[in-house]
């Protein structure tokens, strides 16, 4: 499993990922901006992603929806803040509506990805979220997104070989 430590800082408000891959930086990099690969991985085994659209620039937005073993389709949007090929992402991430709109009111994170060469070969991928307030973090964490992130990347290695 590529998860290296996953921790929770609650005064910063913020939740950082490490993930190490034996893989290029371009290749980890793909594994964002192509949306058939992204499927792949985004969202744990039990609520695989499909992207609706995926504007992957700066500036651009995603739509995306989850589908749950009941058949329930959550689903979720996100806000390019900035794409930096290969090696930086940065988005806002919300919920959305039945129709892929953001919902009034609903809460955010801000999410940065960064993409580097690790020491020793491979590549170190860091994805920290930021939350806006200790409720909205709270909230975010009781929904299983901790658990829900670990799942998701444990599902990489399997993209990559393929």
């Amino acid at each position: 499993m590529p998860l290296i430590h996953m921790t929770k800082d609650t005064d910063a408000l913020t939740m950082r990922v490490q993930c190490h891959f034996d893989a290029s930086v371009e290749r980890v990099w793909q594994l964002w901006a192509d949306p058939r690969q992204l499927e792949r991985w985004w969202g744990p085994p039990t609520y695989p992603a499909t992207f609706d659209s995926h504007d992957f620039r700066s500036g651009g937005s995603v739509k995306y929806h989850m589908t749950g073993p009941d058949g329930d389709q959550p689903r979720g949007w996100w806000r390019m803040i900035a794409v930096d090929e290969p090696t930086r992402i940065e988005l806002e991430d919300g919920f959305a509506d039945e129709h892929g709109d953001p919902i009034d009111g609903g809460p955010t994170t801000i999410m940065v990805a960064t993409i580097e060469d690790a020491p020793g070969g491979g590549t170190d991928m860091v994805i920290t979220s930021t939350f806006p307030s200790t409720e909205n973090m709270q909230e975010m964490l009781n929904m299983g997104m901790e658990e829900g992130l670990a799942e998701a990347l444990g599902q990489i290695d399997a993209v990559l070989a393929g």
